[in-house]
């Protein structure tokens, strides 16, 4: 691909490397940082309720045969 079809990212950190366009104020980069710390605590959230289900799942007791 050449340089103008090539997919391109913004990024949310401070870059000089980055093209005029894709740059970002500090506000917004930010709101993004925020916004991805909010989903990786989400993220670790579910992941944490999993493992306690899991955990929490017990076995049927047997008797011990005779």
């Amino acid at each position: 691909m050449d340089d103008n079809t090539a997919p391109r990212q913004l990024s949310l950190l401070p870059s000089s490397a980055v093209p005029v366009q894709f740059r970002l104020d500090a506000d917004t980069r930010r709101r993004g940082l925020r916004h991805v710390a909010e989903i990786r605590g989400q993220l670790a959230a579910r992941q944490a309720a999993r493992a306690a289900e899991q955990t929490d799942v017990r076995q049927p007791v047997r008797p011990t045969a005779a």
